[in-house]
């Protein structure tokens, strides 16, 4: 059988290559395409790829070869040029490459995540009005006219999309070229191991919102740790501004025997000291927190942001596994900021390493980073990743 003819689009550090060649568990990402899928939901050192860029996936087992990749951001190319050397990588603009020169690459499928900000619903939501669409639309434009289609096309972006004037463009388009397409949506922490089949010729829409909606709170920090605060049933606060309602639904995904814990995607050769919060954050912050441990199944998305800021950005872990959290925390109230910092240094919390945040995100264990490429441009490159797992799963649907 000839090996699918795949074209990256917005390759990023390689997760959607990543996910032909290999993937063997589960955790997030979504999808489109002509015997297909659609997706909306992003919502974290090693050896080459020796074999060029043929792929055959673990999980999806499909025969593939990447014939080209592209994106515009120089560090994530290199990171992709480390981890696929063989691979033809573009470093330009979508938009700068011709008809011509997508019809001579004779690909017969398409893996894409464009940007995601256009549609975030803590954004602007400019949709078709955000320059970021730019690429995204050409890419709809020079669809219909190529030579010769795609066969297959999977596209991965946020939650919020699903609901854009960009996705109803993009149907419109797909359903013109004769494509037959799912959408699903889907959350981070699920463990989904089957989805539905395409049975007919007509487009079908699959949406799953497995993950309890959390009401976010705008939060002002420098908050002080005042025990007096009360109400009564689920929006009870019962510390660290977390509720009896937010605090059951963490305890049940932690239950959940499913999932892996966390312990098993963390690495125990590293020098740990350069990713303990400094006491500044652990005082201003303490009340934002999402603090997790080694034995939890569950933590929060990892943006971009993670390591600079820390509001939605990221869970951090807990090291001191003899302390209660609870404990530290109802303690705080009426203390000096010097007596709150020496109670919250006993938990010894902790940023998850980039190596770990993509261990979380499926990436195989030989993914690495080149050495020029620094903690935080590793941070940012892997917040705008997606789950290698999934997406190999979504692949295997497009194929079959």
């Amino acid at each position: 059988m000839e090996p699918l003819r795949v074209l990256e689009l917005y390759s990023g550090v390689g997760g959607m290559h990543h996910a032909l060649r290999d993937a063997d568990s589960l955790l997030l990402a979504p999808s489109l395409a002509r015997g297909a899928a659609h997706g909306a939901s992003k919502g974290s050192a090693g050896s080459r790829d020796s074999q060029g860029s043929k792929s055959n996936s673990k999980e999806s087992c499909i025969p593939a070869q990447v014939v080209a990749a592209i994106d515009v951001n120089t560090v994530a190319n290199e990171v992709y040029k480390y981890n696929f050397p063989h691979t033809q990588l573009l470093a330009k603009t979508i938009e700068g490459i011709t008809l011509e020169e997508f019809d001579r690459l004779s690909f017969n499928m398409i893996l894409m995540s464009p940007p995601c900000q256009p549609f975030t619903r803590i954004g602007r939501q400019g949709d078709m009005t955000d320059s970021r669409t730019n690429s995204f639309l050409y890419i709809l434009d020079i669809l219909p006219r190529l030579q010769k289609l795609p066969k297959y096309i999977l596209l991965e972006n946020v939650k919020g999309f699903e609901v854009s004037s960009t996705r109803d463009l993009l149907i419109q388009t797909i359903e013109n070229c004769g494509f037959q397409y799912q959408e699903f949506l889907l959350s981070p922490t699920s463990v989904l191991m089957e989805f539905p089949k395409i049975e007919s010729v007509h487009p079908q829409k699959y949406a799953m919102d497995v993950e309890n909606k959390i009401e976010e709170k705008n939060i002002e920090p420098n908050i002080s740790f005042d025990s007096s605060i009360q109400c009564s049933g689920k929006d009870a606060i019962l510390f660290k501004l977390e509720t009896a309602e937010e605090i059951h639904r963490k305890n049940q995904q932690d239950s959940d025997l499913s999932v892996k814990m966390l312990k098993d995607f963390l690495e125990d050769d590293t020098d740990m000291n350069q990713y303990l919060l400094p006491p500044k954050s652990l005082l201003r912050y303490a009340l934002l927190l999402d603090i997790v441990q080694p034995t939890c199944r569950r933590s929060v998305c990892f943006t971009k942001g993670y390591g600079s800021y820390i509001e939605g950005t990221g869970s951090v872990l807990q090291t001191a596994e003899d302390v209660q959290v609870e404990n530290i925390y109802k303690s705080l109230t009426n203390l000096s900021q010097e007596e709150q910092i020496t109670k919250l240094l006993m938990l010894k919390l902790r940023y998850f390493t980039p190596k770990e945040i993509a261990n979380l995100l499926g990436f195989p264990p030989e993914f690495g980073f080149p050495e020029k490429i620094t903690v935080k441009q590793r941070y940012r490159l892997l917040g705008n990743s997606l789950n290698v797992h999934v997406v190999a799963k979504l692949i295997k649907i497009l194929y079959e």
